[in-house]
This record gives structure tokens, sequence and C-alpha cells, in this order.
């Protein structure tokens, strides 16, 4: 059965990939989405452009912070479910711009729950992040691990988002979903993400910024793999569930920058700096909650997935700009 679904910050890398597999198999899609400028929003329009013309998509332009518009749009459009995507989005920049982020991520999920709360829906799917594991030094990773401890703002609103879901659970019988997501990539990631940003140097034949000595390793997940597990997530709709979505495999940045120069055929030229504050030496999702009560398994290992990038880019991009002063792409 047709279904309606509000996918905020549908107009990003996640949000358009999941926009594509709804509309694909006979949903209704309405976008919600500010085309901020954290990153060049000609990017984002360029993700939407294949959509506009399809008769079950509807783009609104507007910002989660503004609850009279949330209000409104739940009011009159009696949706069947919500993937929550929009946020402020990065480790570092958190640390720069604290305030802006605990505006975005903290009351703009509040004004969703409050508007689902009013009008309905009762299913509500939250992108939050690894970044909530903070400074866990038991790997993999698992749901039931304590995540008292973030390290950056970014971090810490993510856990207040799952917090507040949770409250909303309990307190109205919303049944939600908390998707900690591992490093996503693939064709159209934002520029200023790890494997696009290395590409981007590597393509240019300029140097690689490298923060620490190449050791800490992230577990990156191929967006394919994560649209999967949000869509089980969004039709199985436990009560209330956290789960991880990674690709169950660590690899370290210096791989990942070797790697990435194999594919593209140039040497990567390297310049070390220290660590940075606000960045954790590893992530590493254990999948197994996931996997028994979403279906979810990872099908895409990363250097299938790099050659996937790789080929994208070649194929789509000139070398894009950066955005930010940030040196080093954000490994969220």
């Amino acid at each position: 059965m047709c279904a309606h679904i509000l996918v905020t910050g549908g107009a990003g890398f996640i949000g358009s990939h999941l926009s594509r597999r709804l509309l694909g198999r006979g949903d209704r899609v309405t976008v919600l989405d500010n085309f901020n400028d954290f990153y060049d929003p000609q990017l984002k329009r360029r993700n939407v452009s294949a959509f506009l013309d399809n008769g079950n998509y509807r783009l609104v332009e507007g910002d989660i912070r503004d609850a009279a518009l949330v209000d409104q749009l739940f009011a009159d459009s009696g949706f069947d479910g919500v993937v929550h995507l929009a946020a402020r989005a990065g480790v570092r920049p958190s640390l720069e711009q604290p305030i802006l982020y605990e505006q975005v991520n903290c009351i703009g999920t509040l004004n969703l729950l409050e508007a689902a709360r009013r009008h309905g829906p009762e299913v509500f799917t939250f992108g939050s992040s690894s970044s909530v594991y903070g400074i866990n030094e038991k790997v993999p990773f698992s749901e039931e691990d304590e995540v008292n401890l973030p390290i950056s703002p970014y971090a810490t609103t993510k856990r207040a988002g799952e917090l507040m879901c949770f409250n909303y659970h309990h307190l109205y019988g919303m049944r939600i979903s908390c998707l900690r997501f591992f490093t996503v990539y693939g064709p159209g990631q934002r520029p200023e993400m790890a494997i696009h940003k290395f590409t981007n140097l590597l393509a240019k034949g300029e140097t690689i910024p490298m923060f620490g000595d190449g050791s800490s390793r992230r577990d990156y997940t191929f967006i394919d793999d994560i649209i999967d597990g949000v869509v089980a997530a969004l039709d199985q709709a436990p009560g209330f569930e956290i789960f991880n979505l990674g690709g169950a495999e660590t690899t370290s940045l210096a791989d990942l920058v070797s790697w990435l120069a194999e594919d593209l055929k140039v040497e990567a030229q390297i310049e070390r700096f220290p660590d940075q504050p606000g960045d954790v030496p590893i992530t590493y999702a254990e999948v197994s909650k996931a996997a028994k009560l979403l279906g979810y398994s990872p099908k895409v290992p990363i250097r299938e997935g790099l050659r996937r990038f790789v080929n994208w880019y070649r194929s789509n991009e000139s070398p894009a700009p950066l955005p930010g002063p940030s040196k080093q792409g954000s490994s969220d």
C-alpha cells in the first residue's frame, strides 16, 4: 500500500537516496529542507532535480526550527511516517558553533516530535550517529553500551535527540526507531566528508592533510546498505528501538587514503598534523540487533564501495569546492 512519508533533510546525501528508494516503490514523499550553506546548496538542488517532475514528490523549503511551519505542514499533510534526517552535521564544526547545533538538532527535533504528537503519524524514524559512543573503549559498539561520554557538541545533540524520542514513545506511545549511522559514503556524498574530500584532493594532485598517524579506524557504510536499514526500520516500526547501521568492519585512515589513490591511479602526497579535538580513535558497529529485528545485512564491502564512489566521481564531478575551515573531512 502506498504510504505518504515526510523526509526532513531530504535534499541531502542520505535523504535524496532515501527519496529515490521510496518513490521507486510507489510511496508519496514530502521533503522538508532549508538548503543551508553548510556546503554548496546547489549540490542539494542537484540531488532533488530528478524528482521535481514526479507527481508523488513534493518539496517544501523551510527550517525545522520554525515551529509554526512544521506544525502546519503536519496538520495539512496526513503523513503515514516520518524519517527525520535534517540536522546540522559534522563533529568538528560543532566545536565552533555549539549553540547553532543545539538549536537545529535539539529544538528542531522537538518541533517535529510535537507536531507528530498533535497531528500524527505515530511512526517516527530518527537519524542518529555513531558519534554518540564518544570515547567508548569497548569494540564493536553495541546499542547496550553506555553512551554517557560524548566528546563533541554534535554527538551530544544526537544523544539528546534519542532521549527526546524515548520521551515521546513513553509518554504518547509513538513508535520510534533511532538509527545510529556509521560514516555513510557513496555517490553524492557530502563534499566535506573524508572519502569525497580525499578523492577530490587526490584527483587535483593536492596534498592530503592527515591528522594523527593514520591508525585511527572507521566503520564506513555504503549508502545502499544504509537505505536498506532505514526503510526496514520505517516499515517495521518497532515500539522504541535504537539500531546501529554500519558496515561491521573497520578501515584505517592510512588504508583509506592508499586505496583511494590506487583506484584513482595517483600517488598520495600526505602532510601530517596532530590529532584533532572531538575525534575518536575508532568506530565499529555491532549490527546483530539490526540483523535480528530488521533483517539488516550490509552487502557492500569497503573496497567495492570505494570503487563505486570513484567511478561516480569520475562520471559526475569536476573537483568540487571544499567547504569550511576544517582541514580534514568529517568522518561522521
